[in-house]
């Protein structure tokens, strides 16, 4: 009875309720709906083949079906949903829905008999993976010619196809990717994403694990390189520059005051007393020396103090000896005197090796003081007294 015009599908059904003998009914190309009535549908019981294909009907169509129908197409009509506890068929072996509007493939709750199953050409972009887990008895399943999104919710389902050992009709060639538009036409199985990728837990434990590497990698090299005493020193440095920019006119200048700053440890200060102050600021050509105990301003910080004095001095001078890599301050004194070094480009440091340092001794935070020593002439204080004259010239040179 196929391209008719018949429309209601409980007629269908009551008509063919007296044909005892009936196993067959083809009412496909027809404008047959249902409108889910809850009246029941009462088909002949002898019937096992009903060819629906290419009507009108929605989902409703699951609840006038009849009950012993072993083989049911529904293809080419309406249907967006197989709705679950409608429909009880114990005997459907093959079931046609393609051309239809399924997002998903149906269970088998309702067909625990189904071998057979064609999906083709509906809307399914990631159809489920557990298919076969609740379809046992199915043997062929066509998901062919589907408009399938590519991404790591079709992982599991690229997968299925390995799980069922060829139940998949038309693998490879009727499967192939729709979206995104980067990979349309490409097949599913050559479409491979890496478990980081699809694994968010995963992902998220290795993207944490990298940020805590990298951060305990930076943590180690800020104390290693000694970046925050850095840090604080320029703001020091910054903070004693805006201060000096407010002061009011008339206070002190930072015009030169004295030949030379002198930073060294306190332990060499007997040296530094008894030999250099006396043989520098006395005598010919007489040097004037800033020197810690007598110019540093009271009231000021000592690092305003270390500023303005190495501002306020032509040369600064640096008394070097394992006593010297081991004082604070005196790293503060090189690390200003070496950062007006570089910012008035001017030849300002001398180094006097009182004592030999052995590389060892020097912390990681000195590179500067190894850079210093490695590149720039310093003098050497001499042991032997006949000697000292030649020293001093030199120095009182430089």
């Amino acid at each position: 009875l196929k391209k008719n015009k018949f429309e209601s599908l409980l007629k269908v059904s009551s008509m063919t309720s007296r044909m005892k003998s009936l196993k067959y009914l083809d009412m496909s190309n027809n404008l047959l709906r249902h409108d889910g009535a809850k009246a029941q549908c009462p088909w002949a019981e002898s019937l096992t083949e009903l060819d629906l294909s290419s009507n009108q009907l929605a989902d409703a169509v699951f609840g006038c079906l009849p009950a012993n129908v072993r083989k049911l197409s529904l293809e080419n009509n309406q249907i967006s949903n197989v709705p679950r506890g409608m429909v009880e068929l114990q005997c459907l072996e093959e079931l046609n829905l393609a051309s239809n509007r399924l997002a998903d493939l149906p269970g088998c709750s309702g067909f625990p008999s189904l071998q057979f199953l064609n999906m083709e050409m509906n809307s399914m972009l990631t159809p489920s993976a557990e298919f076969f887990q609740s379809c046992p008895r199915v043997r062929e399943l066509q998901a062919g010619h589907n408009p399938f999104k590519c991404s790591c919710e079709l992982q599991a389902f690229i997968r299925l196809e390995r799980r069922a050992g060829g139940k998949l009709f038309g693998w490879p060639a009727a499967y192939e990717c729709e979206y995104p538009e980067s990979l349309r036409g490409t097949q599913l199985q050559d479409f491979h994403l890496s478990l980081l990728a699809c694994n968010t837990a995963l992902l998220l434990a290795t993207a944490l694990l990298l940020t805590l590497l990298l951060v305990a990698a930076v943590a180690f090299l800020c104390i290693y390189l000694d970046v925050p005493w850095y840090v604080r020193m320029t703001w020091q440095w910054t903070q004693t520059k805006r201060r000096a920019r407010h002061s009011p006119p008339g206070g002190q200048g930072s015009a030169l005051q004295f030949h030379a700053f002198i930073s060294y440890s306190e332990r060499d200060s007997p040296w530094v007393k008894n030999e250099l102050i006396p043989n520098l600021e006395k005598g010919e050509g007489c040097v004037q020396l800033c020197q810690h105990e007598r110019n540093f301003i009271p009231g000021k910080s000592i690092v305003e103090n270390i500023i303005n004095c190495i501002e306020k001095s032509y040369k600064s001078i640096f008394v070097l000896s394992p006593n010297f890599v081991q004082s604070e301050w005196c790293h503060y004194e090189l690390y200003f005197a070496h950062h007006k070094l570089f910012s008035e480009n001017s030849n300002s440091l001398i180094l006097i090796l009182l004592e030999p340092i052995p590389p060892y001794l020097i912390p990681a935070r000195y590179h500067k003081l190894k850079a210093l020593m490695a590149k720039r002439t310093y003098l050497e204080w001499p042991k032997e007294r006949s000697k000292h004259a030649l020293f001093w010239a030199n120095l009182r040179a430089a």
